[in-house]
């Protein structure tokens, strides 16, 4: 029973990487979603109208920059962002600071309408909602919900059997098994039953706590392969079969860390407390 994996994502929205080691700090993974693409409004820019986001490779420079690389486009360097403080309108903070300008033309072109680059400054600033199980004090980066997703293998594994069940009944292909890169987790363990994430309360990884704060309800982002960026119905259609409640469709538990300090690949994960 052991961390599989863990994924960061250095820009909400675009694709994510998977390391070896990650720091955990009380809003996340180190480096995880400080930056965002938002609207001239300052609405976000989201996959689910915006798919080209999951072409995007996003890396973190030395100079707490970005490298930025997608299909099609120039390779673009990104500077620390200095700009001034602009509105928007996300749920956790009201302002972020603006990238550098070359950023916003890379985005506006890559998604054909008028984009910027903003990024945190300070994740004190957000608190993770009441609505979504936040403490007093809790506080999270721009993943607005949670400062952590968590999923399994095997049940996603699960998940891959419905879908191919399913596949079967309506006679249709057998469709390959999902990438986990669709959920967009930041860590993934494996060594459990299928679902037994569900009944989680308390955690240890390595040496680090974290305090479970709510199931994860999925959009439809799943339903977009990450290479392809093609859209289908799964897997929210096998969920919506056989993981529907309360009108939506579950996959993954989001936490909230008690520690903070490294965590690495092979750790092993304690559970702690859990509902009988």
């Amino acid at each position: 029973m052991e961390l599989a994996e863990i994924r960061r994502y250095p820009v909400k929205s675009v694709s994510g990487w998977i390391v070896d080691s990650a720091v955990v700090e009380p809003w996340g993974l180190a480096g995880d979603r400080r930056w965002a693409v938002v609207d001239e409004s300052g609405n976000l820019h989201w996959v689910g109208e915006n798919p080209r986001l999951l072409s995007v490779v996003a890396t973190p420079t030395a100079e707490d920059g970005l490298l930025l690389e997608a299909p099609g486009l120039p390779q673009l360097k990104v500077p620390p962002a200095t700009g001034e403080h602009v509105p928007v309108h996300f749920v956790e903070v009201d302002t972020v600071v603006l990238a550098h300008p070359d950023a916003h033309a890379w985005f506006t072109r890559l998604l054909g309408k008028p984009a910027r680059l903003v990024w945190l400054d300070d994740p004190r600033r957000c608190a993770v909602p009441a609505s979504h199980g936040g403490l007093p004090g809790d506080v999270v980066s721009l993943a607005g919900d949670a400062p952590f997703l968590l999923t399994s293998r095997s049940s996603l594994r699960r998940l891959d059997d419905w879908i191919t069940e399913g596949a079967l009944e309506r006679q249709e292909e057998v469709p390959a098994p999902l990438d986990m890169a669709r959920f967009r987790p930041n860590l993934v363990v494996d060594g459990f039953a299928p679902y037994a994430e569900d009944t989680w309360r308390e955690i240890r990884i390595g040496a680090i706590r974290f305090r479970m704060s709510e199931l994860c309800d999925r959009c439809a982002v799943p339903t977009y392969d990450p290479t392809t960026l093609e859209k289908g119905k799964e897997p929210l259609r096998a969920l919506a079969r056989h993981r529907r409640w309360d009108g939506k469709t579950w996959f993954g538990v989001r936490f909230v860390p008690r520690d903070y300090g490294e965590i690495q690949v092979g750790d092993p994960v304690t559970v702690l407390a859990a509902e009988p």
